[in-house]
């Protein structure tokens, strides 16, 4: 699909999965307090709505061993973060100005 037709330019999915058998998982890692922090930036700069970013809750994305993750369609950019400076980063580089952040990615091999 083209960026013309996508309803969103980008899309921002934060993994927000809690396992209750002990395994590690995204939400034992502040995984909500980014996904809040992502969401309150993008709407501060001006980036949310039709046309421009989504921020959204996912469940598993079954790459939890480089977790907490986050997902950046349409250019399918997996993100693995640690703190509130490193969202704000992933907000105003990638998500405003269209450039990936690439201390914070995922390496290619990293799944569950």
């Amino acid at each position: 699909m083209s960026q013309d037709t996508s309803y969103y330019q980008r899309h921002i999915f934060f993994c927000l999965n809690q396992r209750d058998n002990g395994e590690d998982s995204c939400a034992q890692h502040r995984a909500q307090a980014a996904f809040d922090r992502c969401k309150s930036q993008a709407k501060a700069l001006g980036l949310s709505g039709a046309g421009k970013v989504r921020v959204n809750k996912a469940g598993c994305l079954d790459r939890c061993a480089g977790g907490p993750i986050a997902v950046v369609y349409p250019e399918a950019v997996w993100y693995s973060y640690v703190d509130e400076h490193d969202i704000d980063e992933i907000v105003q580089s990638h998500l405003r100005d269209g450039v990936v952040v690439q201390r914070l990615l995922t390496p290619p091999d990293v799944g569950r």
